[in-house]
């Protein structure tokens, strides 16, 4: 029973098929592909907007590349102090931008707000002696599982026009905060105020594809350099883009991160049952809840893996469950059947 990350799982039988596919003849390398090329009208037309994008490999490289097009080297990028820009890259953002300072902001559901921003904001008034205010980056879901509503993002984006900032959005799990608020892409990212995207599909099927995008090709006219520079210009780019091409085909992205949602549905619907305390609402594929020691023994030694996201305190520990669109059924039936016991 293994929830420790939706990475943990392989990829989707159509993205298999579609690598295997596109193994066959010939094509032109670099992203001259015709699979490339689909890949770029389709998003197009799922963001019903005009786009420039770059396909890489992986969520670090989408994240820090569009940062450093963002920002200037002494630039300051506010963050919120557990997204994975801060935590889990290991200083891949700072070191492509050159330099730029990462501003940490604490917040409940490890979401950022106009007040906890501007909070941060005043601590970088100092002119040429701080580093200059650039960028507020923002996870879609966060890192505790939760989604930012269509008002939320817009009321980020005010703040940042307001303050002359670029507003940027880490969707590693972009699909399943689709599926959660059952609006359309385009609401909550450019008609929100979102400039640039890392949209992901490695945590939601893919075996390993990601996707920079910008919402004003004006602002991606360097990012074909900085990839090329930063070695993410695959040369047979077409075999990131077979995967992002059967992943966005007939709506499997948001199938599969459907799917995924309703199982994390169902086991925190378990866990609450027997009195478990969740820590976060569950509006994505993860779970945050808060088990006593002995359970979290009963269960490991049962077989269940996951991560324990905050050391025991006072006889309970933190954990971290995810559920990935590949998870099977029956460990979710086997997980909460041992909670009941």
């Amino acid at each position: 029973m293994n929830f420790l990350s939706d990475n943990a799982y392989g990829a989707a039988p159509e993205i298999a098929e579609a690598i295997a596919a596109a193994c066959t003849g010939t094509s032109l390398p670099y992203g001259q592909d015709a699979l490339t090329a689909r890949v770029e009208q389709r998003l197009a037309d799922i963001f019903e907007h005009e786009l420039a994008i770059f396909p890489v490999v992986t969520g670090t490289a989408a994240n820090a590349l569009a940062l450093a097009s963002l920002t200037p080297p002494y630039g300051a990028v506010f963050c919120h102090e557990e997204s994975h820009i801060a935590v889990d890259e290991c200083a891949a953002p700072e070191f492509f931008t050159g330099g730029a300072k990462l501003a940490h902001i604490a917040g409940e559901h490890a979401k950022l707000t106009p007040a906890s921003v501007e909070a941060a904001l005043a601590r970088f008034r100092g002119g040429v002696h701080s580093p200059r205010p650039a960028v507020i980056s923002m996870s879609q879901p966060t890192e505790r599982g939760t989604v930012y509503t269509a008002r939320e993002i817009s009321a980020l984006s005010e703040l940042a026009r307001r303050e002359g900032l670029m507003l940027h959005m880490d969707g590693a799990r972009f699909a399943n905060a689709i599926v959660h608020l059952g609006c359309t892409p385009a609401e909550i990212t450019w008609k929100a105020g979102v400039d640039a995207l890392s949209f992901g599909a490695s945590k939601n099927g893919a075996l390993c594809a990601e996707a920079v995008i910008f919402f004003d090709r004006t602002r991606a006219e360097e990012f074909a350099y900085r990839r090329k520079r930063a070695g993410h210009l695959v040369s047979k780019m077409r075999f990131i883009s077979a995967q992002l091409d059967a992943y966005l085909e007939q709506d499997r992205w948001l199938a599969y991160a459907c799917r995924a949602n309703g199982l994390a549905q169902r086991m925190a619907e378990g866990l609450v049952r027997t009195g478990v305390k969740l820590a976060d609402p569950v509006e994505a594929n993860e779970i945050f809840a808060r088990l006593p020691d002995g359970l979290v023994k009963m269960l490991r030694g049962a077989g269940a893996q996951f991560y324990d996201w905050e050391t025991s305190r006072n006889g309970y520990t933190l954990v971290r469950l995810v559920l990935s669109c590949l998870t099977p059924e029956e460990d979710v039936a086997r997980f909460v059947e041992l909670l009941g016991s």
